[in-house]
């Protein structure tokens, strides 16, 4: 199974390099993963509304021009920029990071959460969730406020996880689901579960393949 995910902001070479290397370490067996940069037309961060909708856009004419290869297409960002809500009919099936893992969660009947870096995240994420159907699963989004220096800072990321994994199991999530696709979260050390949104929407790839 060959896929191909898609920077949802331009990024310098040695960023794309660090992602690609945590797609290797996380892919299943049978899968292969090949991660490009979106381009420059696209920001540099998601920081407002703004920008997600640029970022949206820039990524749905890059997964258009992906060719032919493929066995499925995603954006390497848990807001699922042009991914359908509900079911296409394109010739390369786009699927999103955030729909499968949030599905599969909810599919187990768990109530979940989620932590974003920022309130414009969250607000997108918030609206895909709803978009999905899966407001009555959904515990909250709590707001980390960390600059995007962050995302490649696993240290400075998960210092911040603490209290809000902890404010969301107290709303009653069992598992939270960290709001962005590239950070690594140490487990065993938060009051609920802390899903990494891309190993297990890599694994439902994987299992729905094989079904």
């Amino acid at each position: 199974m060959r896929a191909l995910s898609v920077t949802p902001i331009h990024l310098p070479p040695e960023e794309i390099a660090r992602r690609q290397a945590r797609y290797d370490r996380l892919a299943p067996a049978g899968l292969t993963i090949e991660l490009r940069d979106v381009g420059p037309g696209a920001p540099g961060s998601l920081d407002d509304e703004e920008s997600i909708r640029v970022s949206e856009r820039e990524v749905a004419a890059a997964l258009a021009a992906a060719g032919d290869g493929w066995d499925v297409l995603f954006p390497d960002c848990v807001l699922d920029p042009a991914v359908p809500d509900g079911p296409s009919d394109q010739r390369v099936p786009v699927n999103g990071l955030l729909r499968l893992s949030s599905m599969a969660l909810a599919a187990k009947n768990v109530r979940f959460g989620a932590v974003v870096r920022n309130e414009a995240i969250g607000a997108e994420l918030g609206r895909r969730l709803k978009a999905y159907g899966l407001d009555a699963h959904v515990a909250g989004i709590a707001v980390l406020e960390l600059p995007f220096d962050a995302v490649a800072e696993g240290e400075t990321w998960n210092a911040a996880l603490g209290e809000a994994v902890g404010a969301l199991a107290a709303r009653g999530a069992a598992a939270v689901i960290n709001g962005c696709s590239a950070v690594d979260v140490e487990e065993g050390r938060f009051a609920a579960e802390v899903v990494d949104p891309t190993a297990l929407a890599l694994q439902v790839l994987v299992a729905g393949r094989a079904s």
